[in-house]
């Protein structure tokens, strides 16, 4: 892999996303199967000249897995963390440790060449980070969400008593303990568990199996996907979460709404979920976001094109932005 391309977004990434300064202590994390793309990273940041440090782990069997212990203790050790991974340590209780703490973090779990190259790690930040925030703001005052969309999608839920992501996976983490994902540009909340009723049908991808080239049916009462139908996907996904053996697995967990206008429905789920026109739920861990899902994962899955109201106010018409 010719390192030098990657460097565009990997700049960009440590430079105006992270705010990197000279003295700062910087660890990168990454596994084996992102072992090269992580290296673009080390290189720019040496390009700035910080000294940075490169840890490397047995990549990890699902998301939100718990890395090893000497890594989740040098997460809270350092200034930066870089989490370059095949799988996410994103909804982990190691990274939360090390928010805790004060540390910036930027969770990249699945990060490709493309999207350092062409995709969302190279879009105007600015806008990014404008548009999550006022979608954030509405959240904020929202009791009910509604999402419909051609296909089927009906879909309803309680964000009162929530508070959405503050601040929102903008990416721009710049601040003492803020934290989110690199590429970033979503506003998302953990609804009420419960209050979540109806029909989802997921239309664009699904972590982690990525495109769905059958639409995922999930039928979800009081919170939870009592029925999971469609093609191979929707059988991979159910045989998945069984083999979990934990019952929480099942629980919608997070909406999200994506706000990057570089991001494009790749198949690649880090990508895929900020992509403009869709929204996403997750099924699992959201205890990391106000929930009360203590999971052993944390599934996306992306609606296109959705029609999305707050309190009855038009949000996203058949996937345009109407705010």
């Amino acid at each position: 892999m010719k390192l030098t391309p990657l460097m565009k977004g990997a700049m960009i990434a440590v430079r105006d996303c992270m705010g990197v300064k000279e003295g700062e202590n910087v660890l990168v994390v990454t596994d084996t199967e992102k072992f090269d793309v992580a290296r673009s990273f080390l290189y720019a940041l040496h390009g700035l000249g910080i000294d940075a440090t490169l840890s490397i782990m047995t990549p990890r069997d699902h998301h939100a897995e718990e890395p090893p212990r000497e890594i989740r203790m040098a997460l809270t050790a350092c200034d930066v963390a870089l989490l370059i991974t095949s799988m996410s340590l994103t909804h982990t209780h190691a990274r939360m440790e090390a928010t805790q703490k004060g540390i910036r973090i930027a969770s990249m779990p699945g990060i490709t060449e493309y999207m350092l190259t062409k995709g969302a790690m190279t879009a105007n930040y600015q806008l990014v980070s404008e548009l999550s925030w006022k979608l954030t703001k509405l959240m904020e005052n929202t009791e009910q969400v509604k999402i419909n969309t051609e296909l089927g999608t009906d879909l309803s839920m309680s964000l009162k008593g929530r508070k959405p992501g503050i601040p929102p996976d903008d990416g721009l983490y710049r601040e003492k303990g803020r934290w989110g994902n690199l590429p970033a540009g979503e506003a998302y909340v953990a609804p009420v568990e419960e209050s979540v009723e109806g029909i989802a049908i997921i239309d664009g991808s699904m972590s982690p199996l990525g495109i769905v080239t059958e639409p995922i049916r999930l039928t979800i009462k009081e919170g939870k996907a009592i029925a999971i139908e469609g093609g191979r996907e929707a059988r991979e996904l159910s045989r998945m979460l069984e083999e979990l053996n934990d019952p929480n697995a099942f629980y919608v967990g997070e909406l999200g709404i994506g706000t990057n206008h570089k991001a494009k429905i790749t198949g690649n789920i880090l990508e895929d979920e900020k992509a403009f026109q869709t929204v996403h739920i997750a099924l699992g861990m959201n205890v990391d976001m106000g929930g009360k899902i203590e999971s052993k994962t944390h599934n996306d899955g992306i609606i296109c094109n959705p029609t999305v109201k707050f309190d009855g106010r038009l949000v996203m018409d058949r996937g345009q932005f109407v705010i």
